[in-house]
């Protein structure tokens, strides 16, 4: 399939622009371009065609099965989208008067008044524009926190073996160092190997509960605790919410900051490059560092966004993904008290059905009652038949469905990891351990048939190194 650059024909033209309606303004030469924007030159039926036939080549959850681990791919309702769309949501300016939007400060209001009763927190700001954003923001706060108390000789962040590689990535971007600590037999972290790393120098811990295992921290109230009476802060990644919203709240697991992902467990859209939305929600301790013009406060009926005492500054330009936001709240509303746990223990149904009928051909890396997600290890199977999770998950692209997470977390050998959210039904998650056992008897009849899939995609099996060592990021103008 040709590049839209590579269809280009120089002299084409495709504006139909309606006419100026303000004053034109010439900038200064300074600021102007040195040579004209290099765009590509294409009539209107051939850019809807270019990017008709790139719409059939993608799959998101729209198109099929997408069980996406440590992701939460659920289906994102259209009435979310229909919300964002309201004309003085869309039409609205940053920099307006606050008394002008008063409306879309109230959705954030509403969204932190909920989403802080749905994580056990205080207070929420909605700037960091996603997941690792926050969680570089919610780094940032501890800092600030120690910084304040002249506590400086705190420089470590324990993050278990069993974590989201941006935990570590985020710490280091704030200049802590990380000390992994590990799991125990049951997926979990150590509380006896956990005292031994703890000290004067613990900024605090970053956890996932569920972990990246599917595994709920039995001993998160001692982990905890073993943290706050070293002086540190603990730190919730987010990114497995929706295996225990509206039943527990991390805030009361005994967390200070937590980040959410809005794209992910408050169906807002996912993937694509953009745009997420990871608040960050804390304890009253931690209000003072938060970042500026967030939250928001009410008196006497009017909103303003505040401008904490020891804030860490802007994260963001303005305050953040609102639209995304709006999704989240309209999400919130209409499920309700009721439909939070509800859609939260669905999901984790889902995942242990899914997983008992995946055991009779898979072996699951930890067994035992999961949470939204579980982890299959193939270590066998390659042992065996030399087929290996790679092989596996571009066979399941034959079968229009989305594989799962491969090889991670690190501590399972040959790991796929499976979480299909509580928006699959029933007769969708019996398809796909059909389809699983098919492909299981493959691997194991005709080995070399998967370990060369795909067979039925346009493109098939690529040269992942090259393509790690050697990509294209930018097409090349002559």
């Amino acid at each position: 399939m040709k590049l839209i650059f590579e269809k280009s024909k120089h002299g084409i033209k495709n504006d139909m622009l309606p006419p100026l309606d303000v004053p034109e303004v010439e900038l200064p030469t300074m600021l102007q371009r040195k040579q004209a924007l290099n765009l590509p030159e294409v009539a209107q039926p051939d850019i809807t065609r270019h990017y008709s036939a790139l719409a059939k080549r993608t799959h998101g959850a729209n198109d099929g099965f997408y069980p996406l681990g440590s992701c939460t791919m659920k289906y994102n309702p259209k009435l979310n989208d229909e919300m964002a769309s309201l004309p003085n949501f869309t039409k609205i300016h940053p920099l307006q008067p606050v008394e002008t939007v008063q409306g879309a400060l109230e959705v954030f209001a509403l969204a932190e008044k909920y989403l802080c009763e749905i994580t056990g927190m205080d207070k929420m700001t909605f700037q960091p524009a996603a997941g690792a954003h926050g969680e570089l923001t919610g780094l940032m706060i501890i800092k600030a926190y120690h910084t304040a108390k002249k506590d400086f000789k705190r420089n470590k962040i324990i993050v278990p073996d069993s974590a989201h590689g941006t935990n570590p990535a985020s710490a280091s971007m704030v200049g802590y160092k990380t000390v992994n600590v590990p799991s125990d037999e049951n997926g979990c972290v150590d509380p006896e190997e956990l005292r031994k790393v703890v000290g004067d120098d613990t900024a605090g811990i970053m956890l996932t509960n569920p972990n990246t295992l599917g595994k709920y921290e039995e001993n998160i109230s001692e982990v905890t605790k073993i943290v706050h009476d070293a002086g540190g802060l603990n730190y919730y990644d987010g990114a497995n919410l929706n295996a225990v919203m509206g039943v527990v709240r991390p805030g009361d697991m005994g967390f200070d900051v937590i980040h959410l992902n809005l794209h992910k467990t408050f169906s807002t859209p996912h993937g694509g490059g953009g745009p997420g939305s990871g608040p960050i929600g804390v304890k009253n301790i931690l209000e003072p560092f938060l970042p500026n013009d967030h939250p928001v406060q009410e008196t006497s009926g009017k909103f303003n966004l505040m401008k904490p005492e020891q804030s860490i500054g802007r994260v963001k330009g303005f305050y953040g993904h609102f639209l995304v936001d709006v999704r989240a709240l309209t999400y919130i509303l209409y499920l309700g008290a009721e439909g939070i746990p509800h859609a939260a223990k669905t999901a984790v149904l889902n995942a242990n059905y899914l997983m008992e009928g995946l055991k009779e051909f898979y072996k699951v890396g930890y067994p035992g009652i999961c949470m939204h997600e579980f982890v299959l290890s193939l270590k066998d199977i390659k042992k065996e038949t030399g087929v290996t999770a790679l092989d596996v998950a571009k066979m399941i692209l034959d079968y229009d469905m989305y594989p799962p997470t491969m090889y991670f977390p690190t501590i399972v050998p040959e790991a796929l990891m499976i979480e299909p959210t509580e928006t699959e039904s029933k007769e969708t998650l019996d398809e796909v351990i059909r389809i699983y056992g098919e492909i299981h008897e493959t691997i194991y009849s005709d080995p070399e048939k998967v370990k060369s899939a795909p067979h039925r995609m346009v493109v098939k099996r690529l040269d992942e190194v090259k393509a790690a060592r050697q990509p294209k990021l930018a097409y090349q103008f002559d």
